[in-house]
């Protein structure tokens, strides 16, 4: 089995702590520029990190901020993985998942009864 190292490099670390599903997507995100270490851009997978570092990064809708706090021999369970790091990030807020929108477009087929009948209480024969 390996030891615990000082060091490990950045996608390797990602990837351990399950910040992304494979170790080629985490190299992808960092070689694209995506990742930032202590708030320098990186641009290398190859980058070594180490407990104490601060990393910064998209993940889905979500900027994701992280400190180190080990850097782990394996890709473990969940649990295991949340305790590499620590969660800085700003709290989520949620969105409503589906806001009504308030006015203009096409009337719904309740709102053109509601006009149909109030025009037929105003004029019962528009005709004449």
């Amino acid at each position: 089995m390996s030891e615990a190292r000082d060091t490990i490099r950045i996608d390797k670390w990602l990837w351990q702590a399950r910040f992304f599903k494979s170790r080629s997507i985490a190299a992808e995100i960092v070689g694209a520029g995506r990742v930032r270490v202590d708030g320098v851009v990186v641009t290398k997978p190859a980058r070594e990190v180490g407990a104490g570092h601060v990393l910064t990064f998209a993940q889905e809708r979500q900027v994701r901020v992280v400190r180190i706090l080990a850097c782990g021999t394996r890709r473990g369970p969940a649990p295991e993985a949340q305790g590499l790091y620590d969660d800085l990030s700003p709290p989520v807020v949620a969105e409503p998942a589906n806001p009504r929108y308030d006015g203009g477009g096409r009337p719904t087929g309740k709102d053109r009864r509601d006009m149909m009948a109030a025009r037929d209480r105003t004029d019962p024969n528009p005709l004449e």
